[in-house]
């Protein structure tokens, strides 16, 4: 091996030493736009990856939402036909609507407090 030749050195490195400086800058804007496309193409695949699954699991969210909503008023039923018993009919169903409307209150109480603390990081306060 030649003391002035690069190990490394490829066939296209000597090639682009013989070339004028419009064919290296041409050659270097190819490059560039070849690469520009690469990167939008794989970015485009990711996108559409990445829309598709959205999708998938905004549909299983809704499902499961929905089964889960069927599993709450079961329950509801359930407990105002367990109660129905000790309290009778109209009985058990107050105490479980009570019970819900106490928990619901009890949610929408928080989540004013939360509010008013946002707002107040907020402004600054």
């Amino acid at each position: 091996m030649d003391q002035t030749e690069h190990p490394f050195a490829s066939a296209h490195e000597e090639e682009v030493g013989e070339q004028s400086l419009p064919d290296e800058l041409r050659r270097l804007a190819d490059d560039a736009r070849s690469l520009a496309e690469a990167e939008f193409a794989y970015q485009k695949s990711r996108a559409t990856y990445a829309g598709k699954q959205v999708a998938i699991i905004a549909v299983l969210g809704v499902v499961a939402a929905v089964f889960l909503f069927f599993a709450l008023m079961a329950l509801v039923v359930g407990t105002v036909i367990a109660l129905a018993s000790a309290l009778g009919a109209w009985g058990s169903m107050a105490v479980v609507t009570g019970v819900l409307v106490a928990i619901a209150l009890g949610c929408v109480i928080i989540a004013i407090l939360r509010w008013k603390s946002m707002m107040a990081v907020i402004a600054g306060d």
